[in-house]
């Protein structure tokens, strides 16, 4: 047997790369992202920016909670996280809400009008709405990441012990700590609750596969799962409840339908191609795929929770963020900003040039509207009279 067939060595391949991308998929699935809000992994600098963004068709909001800014729609008014706290301010710009505190490398995730914001690497964690604090919760461990449901219920997931000790806490919507869980073994990189607030799903990263493990009943005294889904080989990367209690699921070359028992469909392979972005908000999801060629020749493609192709496009110019929200899908490209509807076609353009020339980050809003942020600036950006 020659050294290449050794499946000893084939293993240690295998777990070599897992274990070198770790870091690079926390930073992925959390620079909310999301991302943020959604938009997964798609804030990306593209060169030396102009300090302010221009101002045709615009309303610039002022935001001043410190550097490192991420935003979400929270009911129609926008939440900022920044290094000094977090703060929110309505469709006319006033201040409803702000709460001070130091962060580091703040991150910001909304789900039913609520919004939790946390300090990735740090111990900060701030739970609430568009006019009150609901929550605040300072982690006993460092900071992985952090998710909510429609309910108000949330999770931390926590590095503890100085090594690869993982723990999940799960909270209900008074944010009072219900239940808990820790691995000893692999990564912890997100966690899930259902719709419910009844079933726990923990995303990890064991020795040579992902996993995604299922917890029944939460609010019972257990430590051992009902369920476990694992794909070998493979890397998730996020993952998501749907509205009917199953789990959505990106790796780097497939998406993933997986009930809570573990069983699971591949609703779309994307092997042959690589992986760009993705979001999920409005009712489908976006990914974005590349070719592997020269240049930024790529496909961008919208489905439904089954699996169910919406809309299909070709791009071959760099798309720097997305974002979608209540059928809309936003796309920020190095040309400037542009709106698609759910099944991919282009809506009109205003005679305005929608140019956000200095931005990095887009935000899909409810009213049809979008915020291009960069270093400096928040503008809204609409798609004019009549659309």
């Amino acid at each position: 047997m020659s050294g290449d067939d050794n499946p000893k060595k084939k293993k240690r391949r295998t777990l070599s790369l897992v274990l070198s991308l770790v870091s690079f998929v926390i930073l992925t699935i959390i620079a909310v992202t999301l991302i943020s809000g959604g938009d997964s992994w798609f804030s990306r600098f593209t060169g030396f920016f102009t300090p302010r963004l221009p101002a045709a068709l615009v309303s610039e909001f002022d935001f001043d909670i410190g550097r490192n800014r991420v935003f979400a729609d929270i009911g129609g008014s926008i939440a900022a996280a920044g290094t000094l706290g977090v703060q929110v301010l309505d469709s006319g710009g006033r201040e409803t809400f702000r709460d001070s505190f130091r962060m580091i490398q703040p991150a910001i995730i909304e789900s039913g009008n609520l919004c939790i914001s946390f300090d990735i690497g740090g111990t900060a964690v701030r739970v609430f709405s568009a006019s009150q604090l609901i929550a605040s919760v300072e982690a006993s461990g460092s900071l992985v990441s952090a998710s909510i449901n429609k309910n108000g219920w949330f999770c931390i997931v926590t590095q503890e012990g100085g090594g690869s000790k993982g723990v999940v806490t799960v909270y209900n919507n008074l944010g009072i700590d219900i239940y808990e869980v820790s691995l000893g073994s692999g990564y912890i990189l997100s966690a899930e609750l259902s719709p419910d607030n009844h079933t726990l799903a923990i995303l990890n990263l064991t020795d040579s596969s992902s996993r995604i493990t299922f917890y029944h009943g939460i609010t019972a005294d257990k430590d051992e799962p009902d369920s476990v889904f694992d794909f070998p080989g493979g890397l998730i990367i996020d993952m998501w409840y749907t509205s009917n209690g199953n789990v959505l699921a990106v790796s780097t070359e497939s998406l993933l339908l997986i009930d809570n028992n573990g069983a699971d469909k591949t609703l779309r392979s994307f092997a042959d191609k690589r992986l760009g972005g993705y979001v999920h908000n409005g009712g489908y999801i976006t990914l974005h795929l590349y070719d592997y060629g020269v240049g930024y020749s790529s496909r961008l493609l919208t489905l439904v929770d089954d699996g169910t192709v919406l809309g299909e496009i070709n791009i071959d110019r760099e798309i720097i963020s997305m974002s979608s929200r209540s059928g809309s899908l936003v796309i920020l490209r190095s040309d400037g900003l542009t709106f698609f509807n759910e099944e991919l076609d282009e809506l009109p353009a205003s005679e305005e040039n929608l140019s956000a020339a200095g931005a990095n980050r887009v935000l899909a809003l409810n009213s049809g509207a979008a915020l291009a942020t960069s270093d400096n600036s928040a503008v809204i950006f609409t798609r004019g009279e009549g659309r």
